[in-house]
């Protein structure tokens, strides 16, 4: 079984849009609207095509993987850029066999070479952490919404990617926190 991970083009959207629906219709921890959100944040100013993936198998789209922008309000009132991981999807049928990791590490790869610093995201506190994500709070970042500390993660993507960040993440108002 081959999987190909590429750049999501406007052609994916109803596909892409059909797993993430699949992959959130069961989950523990859902706000329901994870499609009504891929769909905002490609509209938004937030939005860069090269992060947003599909992973394929033949023609058949079983993954979706997406990074946008968010801003880091810092303490002492600077702003960092940063970018917020949000939704990884994987078609049920093809999950726990590690795809939703190739997507995680391809787009961590693209991102790094694009000369980002770090990944900001709300997620499983036992996935996560896998591919290098920490407790947010380990470099004073918090949110503006209720969330457990170990779900509330970040990752530098080159060493010091966070350094002088500390303060509040502000995610685009597509996330409607």
């Amino acid at each position: 079984m081959q999987l190909n991970i590429r750049e999501e083009t406007q052609a994916d959207h109803r596909k892409v849009e059909a797993v993430v629906r699949a992959a959130f219709e069961n989950a523990e921890h859902t706000s329901g609207d994870e499609v009504g959100l891929v769909h905002r944040l490609r509209k938004s100013k937030a939005f860069v095509p090269a992060f947003s993936l599909v992973a394929e198998i033949g023609k058949e789209i079983v993954g979706h993987i997406m990074l946008t922008r968010l801003e880091i309000v810092g303490d002492d009132g600077a702003v960092h850029e940063s970018l917020s991981l949000a939704p990884v999807s994987v078609l049920p049928a093809y999950q726990r066999r590690g795809f939703g990791g190739k997507l995680i590490e391809r787009v961590h790869a693209i991102a790094k070479q694009a000369g980002e610093r770090s990944i900001v995201l709300v997620g499983h506190p036992t996935y996560y952490p896998r591919f290098g994500y920490q407790r947010a709070s380990r470099w004073g970042l918090r949110a503006t919404f209720t969330v457990p500390d170990e779900a509330f993660m970040a990752i530098e993507l080159v060493p010091g990617g966070l350094n002088g960040a500390r303060g509040v993440i502000r995610y685009p108002p597509e996330f409607g926190i």
